[in-house]
């Protein structure tokens, strides 16, 4: 008799992403033709949540069976009492798995631009920190479908545009760091996974606090728009993501190539030439010379860039335009500068 269908279909997710991994990794490291290259180092991110410690056992499963070493890693936000007790449970659960290295790496979360987004930047330092000293291949997340029709509508709410729409990456982060296995599996598949190999789950009270927006969106919003729509609006979303993702690449290639025809021959963006492009491939050229400048990706929203955008379609003798990260955008003698002000 063969796994229960949800540990087939995690244990199926992560096998596929782990072959990926070897064969990036073996396309990447120099070894003689007749040596076998080292094994890659591949961590789980992992709370205790249902989500990630489904994910780890898929790992724990499959990782010895490809030859790829597999450890886990725990990040302590420090934002509920006993957090660090419950990271060392965590550690030891991971340990019990099979997974080695494994470790717990307390952050300290700050404020800059709200809880939940200074919780993430700390969390994604931590995990960049730990698969840097461990020489890992890769970091595996457990964000669902679920997660992804969340993020899809946290986009849509901040009007972003396409790349908001277009959710999280399966591949994502320097190198292709970061995975995301289960982007096209249901929350509950994790958590019977779980039940069905009897693994101990965290529920984080954060999940279900309503002065958080994700929560807020998945105990209220999501289940008010399947009442209203019907069931498929996860789905949907997360067809939606894929789309808007692919849309979104392809416009980035177009203004990557033609940015560098718009630039004078000291690299100033020239005025006219921005205008002859298509507004969605203006605006990009427009977002990418304001990150390079300075301006903080994060913080730099869609009407920041129809500011910029302004200076180029309805010039009408326009001053400084400030930017967040302390930079500057104006057009000077049909040139567009944007720099540190």
């Amino acid at each position: 008799m063969g796994p229960h269908p949800a540990v087939a279909a995690i244990r199926l997710a992560v096998r596929r992403v782990l072959h990926d991994i070897l064969t990036d990794h073996h396309s990447t490291t120099d070894a003689a033709p007749h040596e076998r290259p080292p094994s890659p180092l591949v961590l789980v991110a992992c709370s205790g949540g249902a989500d990630s410690m489904a994910l780890a056992s898929a790992l724990a499963f499959e990782a010895p069976k490809l030859g790829i070493r597999a450890g886990g890693v725990t990040v302590d936000h420090g934002l509920q009492p006993g957090s660090d007790l419950r990271a060392d449970e965590v550690v030891l659960r991971l340990r019990e798995l099979g997974l080695d290295p494994v470790e717990a790496t307390a952050v300290t979360v700050g404020r800059e631009g709200g809880p939940e987004a200074a919780a993430r930047d700390a969390r994604y330092a931590a995990l960049d920190g730990a698969a840097d000293r461990h020489g890992a291949a890769a970091v595996l997340l457990g964000h669902t479908r679920d997660d992804q029709a969340e993020t899809v509508l946290l986009g849509l709410a901040r009007g972003s545009g396409i790349r908001s729409l277009s959710g999280m990456a399966a591949v994502s982060g320097a190198g292709g760091r970061y995975r995301r296995p289960f982007l096209q599996l249901d929350r509950q598949t994790a958590r019977k996974a779980c039940m069905a190999q009897s693994l101990p789950v965290w529920d984080d009270p954060h999940n279900t606090d309503p002065a958080y927006t994700r929560s807020r969106l998945r105990h209220e919003g999501l289940p008010a728009l399947e009442k209203a729509l019907g069931k498929g609006v996860v789905e949907a979303l997360a067809r939606t993501a894929q789309l808007s993702r692919d849309d979104a690449d392809a416009l980035d290639a177009w203004a990557g190539q033609a940015e560098a025809a718009v630039r004078d021959n000291t690299g100033l963006l020239e005025c006219a030439k921005l205008y002859a492009l298509p507004p969605a491939v203006r605006r990009r050229i427009l977002r990418r010379a304001a990150i390079e400048a300075g301006a903080p990706a994060g913080s730099l929203f869609a009407r920041h860039i129809e500011e910029i955008d302004r200076l180029i379609t309805g010039w009408r003798g326009q001053g400084v335009i400030n930017l967040p990260g302390k930079v500057v955008a104006q057009r000077q003698g049909g040139r567009l500068v944007i720099r540190q002000g």
